[in-house]
């Protein structure tokens, strides 16, 4: 017997047994279950189990936090339990049973930006390292970048942004990528159908603005004339095009014989998809882009800017638990492509920040508690480094006041972000390395931010216990 059996048996019987288990795969810390009756799960017992750090249900999905060994510990639970081994797309096939209207509008959405995010990861990292090296007079008494006193940091700055360009810019390439992907489409074409809307020979989207009518050029059909404009790091026509695409190119396949599908279904899904991209689906995708972006930023810069910030700050942690921050990123990602930045994202980086600081309280708290320290270090750790899931899954909401703690250390740190007009280059870098997605002016006042979402919620979480506002279940009183 290995050190997996004991634990997954009792996982096993305290989720309802295998005939309970519709479907069960695992990502990087989660074992994922689509049950068929969700309440004979024991979640108390589950949760008592020492190698589950937490449990939460997300996307019609119970999951189970165990930590970095959780594949050894699902190949052992699918052995014991004698399931089979399930996909991660066929288990969200079967969750979406579980799942009302909106909750499956969601769930397709981060499917779509789920797979981008290491690519805005790298990109972000990127964009924030060329502030440093670029933007930032750290030489010559605060006079000079290292970029102009060095030839090879102008070099190193010149190429980063090869690599730059290529996620932001050509972001669309990647949308209707994972749009095809996710609809079960041709997922070349759909690489085809992104690099059309960004083609070189296109007006880059970012000079349509400035120039006149008589210099944007056109493809001339003799009757009709279409504007030759480029959508670069444009989401929402991304999208649209997509779905368009997938949708024809899934529904021909039905009624096209298999004899010419391979002939006749790309051409007549592509060229007409490309075609209505450019008359109908860009520019209609271009102004909800715009409206969109300019009601959040109307809000965050208004007078009452500051009631927005603390709105968000507040809720964004409830929102992860309910999956609907996924919608931020298609916000992040639009506000970036009109306002050259977007102040959305530092308060992201904020709220996990805030959320690890929680977790650093009680930490202290239970700093006689090795138990408790095996789990809280690790979720400590990524949380500060951008992924909140183990400390707010497996710590913050099990207490209950480290979570509201959190909260509002975030709404304080997100009012003082958007009050000074915080923006970010980049999205995908949160936690403490959110600094570098930040635009070099606006660093300093960050920073502020980032010191009041350290130390409100840890102040605020000590507080909290010592007026006994939650359970604390692993604390060893005198």
């Amino acid at each position: 017997m290995s050190k997996y059996s004991e634990p997954a048996k009792r996982l096993l019987d305290e989720i309802g047994g295998s005939e309970n288990i519709s479907a069960v795969t695992h990502c990087a810390t989660r074992m994922r279950f689509v049950l068929v009756d969700p309440k004979k799960a024991d979640v108390e017992k589950i949760e008592a189990i020492p190698i589950v750090k937490g449990t939460f249900t997300q996307a019609g999905q119970f999951q189970v936090i165990v930590g970095n060994e959780v594949s050894t510990f699902y190949n052992e639970f699918v052995k014991m339990a004698g399931v089979s081994d399930t996909s991660k797309d066929d288990a969200k096939v079967a969750a979406k049973k579980n799942m009302n209207f909106l909750q499956r509008m969601i769930a397709h959405l981060a499917d779509i930006f789920t797979p981008l995010i290491p690519a805005l990861v790298v990109g972000g990292l990127i964009l924030g390292f060329r502030n440093i090296i670029g933007e930032i007079k750290l030489l010559e008494d605060g006079t000079l970048s290292l970029v102009e006193t060095s030839q090879f940091w102008a070099g190193v700055h010149s190429f980063l942004w090869l690599i730059g360009e290529a996620i932001f810019h050509f972001l669309p390439v990647g949308i209707t990528w994972a749009v095809a992907r996710k609809m079960g489409a041709s997922q070349i074409l759909g690489i085809v159908l992104g690099i059309t809307l960004v083609s070189p020979q296109l007006l880059n989207a970012y000079g349509v603005a400035g120039a006149e009518t008589g210099d944007i050029p056109v493809w001339d059909f003799g009757f009709a004339q279409i504007e030759m404009i480029g959508y670069q790091a444009q989401v929402i026509p991304a999208i649209l095009a997509g779905l368009l695409f997938s949708v024809l190119e899934i529904n021909l396949r039905k009624v096209i014989p298999n004899a010419i599908s391979m002939i006749v279904v790309p051409f007549l899904s592509l060229v007409p998809t490309v075609l209505l991209a450019h008359i109908v689906l860009g520019p209609i995708g271009w102004q909800i882009g715009t409206f969109i972006s300019d009601v959040v930023y109307a809000g965050l810069t208004s007078a009452f800017g500051w009631l927005f910030a603390a709105l968000f700050g507040f809720v964004y942690a409830p929102l992860v638990i309910t999956g609907l921050h996924h919608m931020t990123n298609a916000i992040d990602l639009q506000l970036m492509s009109v306002l050259d930045g977007t102040p959305l994202w530092p308060m992201i980086a904020l709220s996990n920040i805030a959320q690890g600081s929680a977790v650093l309280a009680m930490i202290y708290i239970n700093r006689k508690n090795k138990e408790e320290r095996q789990v809280s270090v690790p979720a400590a750790i990524s949380c500060y480094l951008g992924v909140t899931e183990p400390a707010m899954f497996g710590i913050n909401l099990k207490y209950g006041f480290p979570f509201l703690a959190a909260m509002i250390g975030s709404m304080v740190a997100a009012v003082i972000s958007v009050g000074s007009g915080v923006m970010a280059n980049s999205i995908g870098v949160g936690g403490l390395p959110g600094i570098l997605s930040i635009q070099p002016v606006h660093m300093v006042m960050f920073a502020v931010g980032m010191v009041v979402a350290i130390v409100i919620p840890f102040l605020l979480t000590v507080v909290f216990s010592k007026m006994n506002f939650g359970k604390i279940p692993f604390q060893k009183r005198a």
